[in-house]
């Protein structure tokens, strides 16, 4: 049996290996205070190293928030919130220039975006000119305020949630910036097991306003991020993978129950987050099977649903796993 080699100390592949394994000790602090949510703690870790950002949906209670700011205390990181409301403007996200009354100057003041994970609660219910302040945040790492651009903190990841069962007030979230989401990732209410513990937990006296009396600790941080990025970006992928990420965008393109299949920025975010799952499994190359299991959570909210498949009752998860499954498996 051929072991695998040990790579030199101070390289670039010892540097990821231990990445990967500060970043694997995230998960086991997490969970000391989430329960029964590994796929979205799996998916924000894809979204980290991919440098992309995660819309999370799900009902109230699920511990949408408490993930976030757990995670970024396993990460030694900054985080911060933002409740989403009809009557917020642009510039209380970005920020905006302001009065300096000790020099009488404009000056400005940093807005909740500058951080590395910004909690943006119930994108949805916010007007679609504030829900565009994030755009540029999202997709340059940086705002411009007053013909000024300024740059983000590195690591910058917007964690962004939604209802999926109140529609009253919410403003849907366009085609386009809902295609600047890497992933979707849907946190479903926890199994009875998971939800027991939960119970349990709480009645032990659990806070969930004070992660780090659950004994949540920092094992990971921005350079780890950062070296976890750049061992992503040597994982090897074959042409018949690749080919295998575009024939899956092209055949939602062809699926008569879609209005608006897979863009090209689709099928890119598809192998990026399948290089990164790779990545965080173990391997330096990327294989069929990691394609199909971040195609959902990669692709499914960049679909359209026609308007007489909707008035059908369609479900866009299943005409993506049609699609999925008449696409040949390279072998």
């Amino acid at each position: 049996m051929t072991e695998t080699p040990v790579p030199p100390p101070g390289s670039p592949e010892a540097a990821g290996q231990e990445a990967r394994d500060r970043l694997a000790a995230v998960r086991t602090e997490v969970a000391k205070a989430v329960v029964g949510q590994d796929a979205a703690v799996s998916g924000l870790l894809v979204a980290l190293l991919c440098g992309g950002h995660v819309l999370m949906e799900g009902v109230p209670g699920v511990a949408k928030t408490l993930l976030v700011r757990t995670l970024a205390a396993a990460l030694s990181v900054d985080a911060r919130r933002v409740q989403f409301t009809p009557d917020l403007m642009p510039g209380d996200i970005t920020g905006s220039m302001v009065i300096d009354s000790t020099r009488g100057e404009l000056s400005f003041r940093e807005g909740p975006v500058f951080t590395n994970l910004l909690l943006a609660d119930e994108i949805n219910r916010t007007p679609p000119k504030t829900q565009s302040a994030l755009l540029e945040a999202m997709e340059e790492g940086q705002v411009s305020v007053d013909g000024v651009s300024r740059q983000l903190p590195r690591p910058f990841l917007v964690a962004a949630t939604q209802n999926p069962v109140e529609y009253e007030g919410t403003y849907p979230l366009p085609e386009a910036q809902l295609d600047r989401f890497l992933l979707k990732v849907v946190m479903p209410v926890p199994e009875r097991e998971a939800e027991l513990e939960i119970v349990r937990r709480h009645a032990a006296g659990f806070d969930p306003r004070d992660v780090a009396a659950a004994g949540v600790r920092p094992v990971a941080g921005a350079d780890d991020i950062a070296a976890g990025r750049a061992a992503v970006g040597r994982v090897q992928v074959s042409p018949e993978v690749a080919g295998y990420v575009v024939d899956i965008a092209r055949a939602t393109r062809s699926s008569p129950s879609l209005s608006l299949g897979v863009s090209p920025r689709g099928a890119t975010a598809l192998l990026r987050s399948a290089r990164a799952w790779a990545w965080l499994t173990g391997r330096d190359f990327v294989t069929p099977d990691d394609v199909k299991a971040l195609a959902h959570a990669t692709l499914v909210h960049r679909l359209g649903l026609r308007p007489e498949a909707e008035l059908e009752g369609v479900d866009v998860g299943e005409v993506l796993a049609s699609a999925l499954g008449s696409v040949p498996v390279p072998r």
